[in-house]
Parts: C-alpha cells; sequence; structure tokens
C-alpha cells in the first residue's frame, strides 16, 4: 500500500456543455478515516471522484497529496499516486477468471503467466479480510458481494492508499452490506483512507467519521457524523425537510386488473426460473413482491410485460389474454412499466430529452401527423412533463444521458403515468436514488393508486414494500412464499420467508433442492 497521509481537492470546478457539475470544490481526508460524499442524484458527488481517479480533468483547481501538488491525467496516472476506485457498475470481464481479472488490472503484471505471480496477493488479502474468494471462479460464478470484494483486491493489488467507493452497498443483500461494513473497519484500522459516495443516510451515519455534502454542484457543509442525526443530514442535502414515513390511505379494492395464473418462466440459461406463480392485482391497490435479487422476480416482470416468454400459464389485463403478447400489444392494453435497469430498458441514452418523453407513444394521433412526428405537440408535452414530475434539466433538447440517476427515472415515471394505464409496473424504482427523488417516486405511487390505477411493486428495500404496500408476496427461488395483507402479524417473519426458511403455504421452509 502506498503511504497516504493527508488527500486535499482545492476549489475544483467542472462543467459540462456549459452545465456546472463541481463548483469550487474543498475537501480533505486522512489516514484511517472515511468520508462520506453525500448529495442528491446529479449533486456532483461522482464527477468530483472521477476527476480525482482521472477519468475527467478539472476546468480549474488541484489536487494535493501529503502536501505536494499531483497531476492526474489518467486513471493510470490516479493508481500510480495510490488511488483506486471501485465503481457503482463494477468493471469486471465475467467469462474471465478471478484472477485473469486481477491480473488485468495489474500495473506490474508480467508479460507471460500472470497468474502465478498474482495468486499469493489474492489469497494474502483474501485471508486479511476474510473475503474468502476463489482465484479461480469465473466472474459471472460469483454473487454481487463477491465481485465486489475482487474490486476491492484489484485497488488494494495496485498499492492503493486511498479507495474510493461509489454507491457501493447499491446492488448488495441486508448481510453482505453488515459484511462489507467489517471489512471497512479492518481498513480503517489499518490507515486505510476511504471516500464512501452515498445518498443513504442511515449508512453514512454508521460508517463514516465525517460527512461533506454537495448540492447542486457545490459544498454545503462539512460534518462529523456523529454529531449529526438522518433529518439533519438530508435537510443539509435537500434544502429542506424529508419526509421518511408516508401515510397510506385505507382504501378498498375494486376490479381485478391483473391475473396471473400458474406461470412459468424460462431464465436466461434455459431453465425454469419462475415456478407456477399465481396472484392477482386490484384497482386502488399496490401489490409488492419482496426478494433477494436473483430469486425470479426480474423474469416475471418481463413476462408481465412481453420481454420474455411464458412456457406454462396465462397472463390476463381486464380479461384479456395477453399472455406472449408483444411489449406495444401489452402496452395498448394498459400496461406501462418502469424497468429495474433504466438505462438500458427505460431511454435511449443518445436521444434528445423530448424523444425519450414520447418513445412508448410516438405512433399515437396526438404525437403524429400520418407519416411525420408533431414535434411542437411533442416538445409541449415534454415541457408538461418535467414540471409536473419535477425533471431538473436545462432543457428538453439535450440527450438524456447527461441527466442524473434520478431525473431519468423521474422522466421515465412520468412518462410511464401520463396516460393514467390500469396496471403500473414498476421494478424497484427508488433504486440509486437520494431520499428527495424517494421521497416524490414514492409519492407518485401511492397517488395513481388513490386515482383508480393498480401498481405491481418489485423491490428488495423492505421500508419501501412496508410503507407502501397493501399486500405483499415474498418470492424465493421462482416461487411466492405467502402473500400478506400489509397489517396481517406475519409479516414480521418476511426476512425468513425471503431466505427461504419459512413458507406460509406449507408452515415449513422451502424445499432447497431447487
Amino acid at each position: 500500500m502506498k503511504k497516504i497521509e493527508t488527500l486535499e481537492m482545492i476549489n475544483i470546478y467542472k462543467s459540462f456543455q456549459g452545465v456546472r457539475a463541481n463548483d469550487n470544490i474543498n475537501l480533505k481526508v486522512s489516514s484511517g478515516e472515511i468520508l462520506g460524499l453525500l448529495g442528491e442524484n446529479g449533486a456532483g458527488k461522482t464527477t468530483l471522484m472521477n476527476i480525482l481517479y482521472g477519468i475527467y480533468q478539472p476546468d480549474a483547481g488541484e489536487i494535493r497529496v501529503n502536501g505536494h501538488r499531483i497531476s492526474i491525467d489518467s486513471p493510470k496516472a490516479s493508481i500510480d499516486h495510490g488511488i483506486g476506485m471501485v465503481h457503482q457498475h463494477f468493471m469486471l470481464i465475467q467469462n474471465h477468471t478471478v484472477i485473469e481479472n486481477i491480473a488485468l488490472g495489474y500495473a506490474r503484471a508480467p508479460m507471460l503467466f500472470p497468474q502465478k505471480k498474482m495468486r499469493q496477493s489474492i489469497v494474502s488479502f483474501s485471508e486479511k479480510f476474510n473475503f474468502n474468494i476463489d482465484p479461480d471462479k469465473k466472474v459471472w460464478q460469483l454473487s454481487a458481494g463477491e465481485q465486489q470484494r475482487v474490486e476491492i483486491i484489484k485497488a488494494l493489488v495496485n498499492g492503493a492508499g486511498l479507495l474510493i467507493l461509489d454507491e457501493p452497498t447499491s446492488v448488495l443483500t441486508p448481510q453482505e452490506t453488515r459484511d462489507f461494513f467489517h471489512v471497512l473497519e479492518k481498513m480503517r484500522k489499518d490507515g486505510q483512507m476511504i471516500i464512501l459516495i452515498s445518498h443513504k443516510l442511515d449508512e453514512i451515519k454508521k460508517i463514516c467519521d465525517r460527512v461533506t455534502v454537495l448540492r447542486k454542484g457545490r459544498v454545503v457543509g462539512h460534518a462529523c457524523t456523529e454529531q449529526m442525526d438522518k433529518r439533519s443530514l438530508a435537510r443539509m442535502m435537500i434544502g429542506r425537510e424529508v419526509i421518511f414515513s408516508f401515510s397510506r390511505e385505507k382504501m378498498s379494492r375494486k376490479e381485478k386488473v391483473l391475473d396471473v395464473v400458474d406461470v412459468e418462466v424460462d431464465g436466461d440459461k434455459g431453465y425454469p426460473v419462475v415456478n407456477g406463480i399465481s396472484f392477482e392485482v386490484y384497482r386502488n391497490e399496490i401489490f409488492g413482491i419482496a426478494g433477494v435479487a436473483g430469486n425470479g422476480q426480474r423474469e416475471l416482470v418481463e413476462a408481465i410485460t412481453g420481454l420474455r416468454m411464458v412456457t406454462h400459464g396465462r397472463i390476463r389485463i381486464n380479461d384479456i389474454d395477453i399472455t406472449n403478447q408483444s411489449p406495444r400489444k401489452i402496452h395498448n392494453t394498459g400496461v406501462s412499466h418502469v424497468p429495474e435497469e433504466r438505462i438500458r430498458f427505460g431511454i435511449a441514452p443518445n436521444l434528445f430529452l423530448y424523444e425519450n418523453a414520447i418513445l412508448k407513444q410516438h405512433h399515437q394521433k396526438k404525437f403524429s401527423r400520418r407519416a411525420f412526428l408533431a414535434y411542437g405537440r411533442i416538445k409541449a408535452h415534454t415541457r408538461q412533463l418535467i414540471k409536473d414530475f419535477q425533471v431538473a434539466t436545462p432543457s428538453i433538447n439535450i440527450q438524456t444521458k447527461n441527466l442524473s440517476g434520478g431525473n431519468i427515472q423521474k422522466l421515465i415515471l412520468g412518462r410511464e403515468i401520463a396516460d393514467k394505464p390500469d396496471l403500473l409496473v414498476a421494478s424497484h424504482p427508488t433504486y440509486g436514488l437520494d431520499v428527495g427523488a424517494t421521497e416524490y417516486l414514492r409519492n407518485q405511487l401511492l397517488k395513481r393508486r388513490a386515482e383508480g390505477g393498480a401498481v405491481l411493486l418489485v423491490s428488495e428495500d423492505l421500508d419501501e414494500i412496508f410503507e407502501l404496500c397493501d399486500r405483499v408476496a415474498v418470492i424465493f427461488q421462482g416461487k411466492f412464499m405467502g402473500i400478506l395483507e400489509s397489517d396481517d402479524s406475519r409479516i414480521a417473519d418476511i426476512g425468513l420467508m425471503m431466505a427461504g426458511t419459512k413458507d406460509l403455504r406449507t408452515g415449513e421452509g422451502a424445499d432447497d433442492s431447487f
């Protein structure tokens, strides 16, 4: 590990196409300290750390290590100065082994047989931090938590004295998050310097010594976390009071909208991952599906929205059979979809904002005249959409990929809700969002419920499930462990059900032979 006692970023300024991302930002971190970098989506956190890692170059300002000004013009230069970064979306080659991935990222790897030299270093770091990583496993065989550990080993093998972690728990289960925090505490005791980018207030409070808060590209405060509570951190971050709990009005369920009967669906590898699931969703209801990622919920949603074939069973919307229909036909029956992977499936990143605002409605008469799009109407619709759904953007004439994750999600939700669908399917709608955007989007789901819509909500966030849902199904290995009313006392066992150790249908544990 390269010895870094202090690192300072001084008066850092960065803009993109005239849009200010970082405005004269100052921060400092010292050896044996975990600094939290907190802010809304689009506040400039990741941009600032990408400057520190050499991905971007600042328009102004300087970086100092141990009091000496340094130049970082590439990730290689950053690594040479002892700075490592674990990105929110892991930079690993899925079909390569752990040892091959780490060797590829090692600056001093020998040309021939680099795996042999790397093995001892990997084993050493794995034992030191209790990572339990098999160097010969392919990356695709690893869980998200294991892949994250591989990224950390990659940085440490290169001698990182400062480790930047960008939203490190966004893909981890609660148990993996606890294990990860134990690793960070060991690193801190070893004198490691860590900058943790997050918008999760509980995590900042739990693990960080200090916090620097950004808002709209500027530092709005520095604080010791032990002197701050969750509400004061949220107020500093958002600039107003934030509601952490929602009052859900009790409503009577009305007509049945979605009817799923004994549905089976195959996964990407050709074997069944949804096994005979049946349920209904009604108007004035939010129906939640809770479970750890990888238990069939993604494939179930894709089957309902036309993105994946059903191998057995039936799906009906308002008594119309939509089984294995195309996404457009299903959308035309009154189904809207907020996808889990918003960039991959929710938008066309290189299209302008006004084009993404009508992606699934461009063929409708209100947006087209014969063979031509009615751009005047489209742009007027888009301006109203960004106003109604509080999408922060300098213009509707910019590429959508330039928006922050939270604003992209608001745009998608606005587009999907605008036509008041009978069924709104929302997969992890607040995943990766700050408290302000999360509060707003959850209110929009409750509003749609109150308007008479049916909402199918898939989420790993149990707080979200408990706050929003009228009924909750728990999925494990492609089956429902049970469906509970929100006020059912057995909902306290939801963790056991998610782990497959309790099945309300039988009163016993799940079948482990899946």
